[in-house]
C-alpha cells in the first residue's frame, strides 16, 4: 500500500476484505548498508518488495536504533541506520515499522532523542516506541478500503533493552511486553475503536523454531482481549504459524534484510506473509511467500520445487505451536 492510504481492491481480493503483509527483521548494517543506496526501479528489499506493495497495508520491524551519534551500550551487538532508512523501506511497500525491539536503543540517550525525532519526521508510522509508554503503546490506526486497523507493538526480550530503555509515565523508550497488563489493556482499547487488531510483537528465543511458554501465554491473552493477529520477530530462525481460536498467531518471521550470517540452523529461510481479513476482524486465509537470504543479505524469492520445500518445512513448524491451520 506504501504511499496510498485507500488502494483498490486487488485483483482476485473479495470485496469487503484487506489484506495485510508481514516480514521480519531488517538492518542497514554490515553487508546490507549499501541497499540505503539503491537506485529505483531497484528497491532496498530486493524483488520480495512486490508482495508488500501488492498488500494493502505492510509491516516489519526495524531492528536498530535510528542515529548516527551517541555511545554503543554495554552489549554484544549495536545496530544503527540513518533517519533516510525509513524513506527507504517506503519505497519498498513498507507502510509500518516496529521499533519495539532488544536493537532501538543501542546507542543511549543521545541515539533515543534521535530515534524520536526520526519517528515524528518519518513518512510511514512507526510504532512500539516513543517518548513515553502512552505514546509507545499508542496503536496506529489506519483506515484501510474503508476498514479501521489498529496496529501495536510491544517487546518481550528480556535483556538490557527492556530493563534500562523501556519506555514509562515520563520516560521515553520502547514498549515492553514484560509489561503484559498494560499490553492487553492497550489491545482491548483499541478493539473498542476497530475491528481489526493487530500486535506485532519482538518474542522468542534465539535459534529456538519453537515458541517459548512466555510467547504462548502471552498470544492467549491478547487472543482473548480480541486482537485479529499476532505476530513477530527475533529468533533468527522462523517459527511455526496458525490459528489460536479466532485469532491469528505467527511465532516468528525470521531474519529478511539481514547484515550478516547467524550461526543458528536455517536462519537464511525468509519470506513475506500475507492475510486475508474480513472488515470484522476474521482472518480467512494465508499466503506465505518463501525466500531465502542471499550473500549480501537481501530476501530473494524462491520458485518451483525449492519454493514447495519450503513451504513444506514452514507448514511443519506448526507441530509444536498448538495452533490449528489457518483456514482456506
Amino acid at each position: 500500500m506504501a504511499g496510498s492510504p485507500t488502494p483498490p481492491t486487488a485483483p482476485g481480493n473479495p470485496a469487503g476484505t484487506i489484506t495485510v503483509a508481514f516480514a521480519g527483521d531488517v538492518h542497514f548494517e554490515g553487508r546490507t548498508e549499501a541497499r540505503l543506496n539503491v537506485r529505483a526501479p531497484e528497491k532496498a528489499l530486493g524483488p520480495i518488495s512486490g508482495k508488500l506493495e501488492a498488500a494493502d497495508l505492510s509491516v516489519v520491524n526495524l531492528e536498530t536504533a535510528i542515529t548516527d551519534r551517541g555511545a554503543p551500550e554495554p552489549k554484544t551487538y549495536t545496530f544503527r541506520t540513518p533517519a533516510r532508512s525509513l524513506k527507504v523501506l517506503q519505497d519498498s511497500g513498507v507502510d509500518i515499522v516496529s521499533l519495539a525491539n532488544n536493537h532501538a536503543v543501542d546507542f543511549g540517550a543521545a541515539g533515543l532523542a534521535d530515534t524520536l525525532a526520526a519517528k515524528v519526521a518519518s513518512p510511514i508510522p512507526v510504532v512500539g516506541f516513543g517518548k513515553n509508554a502512552e505514546e509507545a503503546f499508542a496503536p496506529y490506526m489506519a483506515q484501510v478500503k474503508g476498514v479501521k486497523v489498529a496496529v501495536l507493538a510491544a517487546s518481550q526480550v528480556v535483556d538490557l533493552t527492556n530493563q534500562k530503555w523501556r519506555a514509562g509515565a515520563d520516560k521515553p523508550g520502547i514498549a515492553s511486553a514484560l509489561e503484559a497488563d498494560t499490553l492487553v489493556k492497550a489491545v482491548l482499547k483499541a478493539k473498542t475503536e476497530t475491528p481489526v487488531v493487530i500486535v506485532f510483537l519482538h518474542w522468542g528465543e534465539e535459534g529456538v523454531a519453537c515458541p517459548t511458554s512466555a510467547q504462548t501465554a502471552l498470544a492467549k491473552r491478547l487472543a482473548a482481549a480480541g486482537a485479529s493477529a499476532v505476530v513477530g520477530t527475533h529468533a533468527h530462525t522462523m517459527l511455526g504459524a496458525g490459528m489460536l481460536g479466532d485469532t491469528y498467531v505467527a511465532y516468528g518471521f525470521g531474519n529478511f534484510l539481514w547484515y550478516g550470517t547467524s550461526s543458528y540452523a536455517n536462519s537464511n529461510e525468509t519470506g513475506v506473509t500475507t492475510l486475508t481479513l474480513t472488515g470484522t476482524g476474521k482472518v480467512t486465509g494465508e499466503v506465505f511467500t518463501p525466500a531465502q537470504v542471499n550473500s549480501q543479505g537481501v530476501p530473494m524469492p524462491e520458485t518451483g520445487a525449492v519454493a514447495a520445500a519450503s513451504l513444506k518445512r514452514r507448514d511443519g513448524l506448526r507441530g509444536c505451536t498448538g495452533l490449528a491451520a489457518v483456514p482456506k
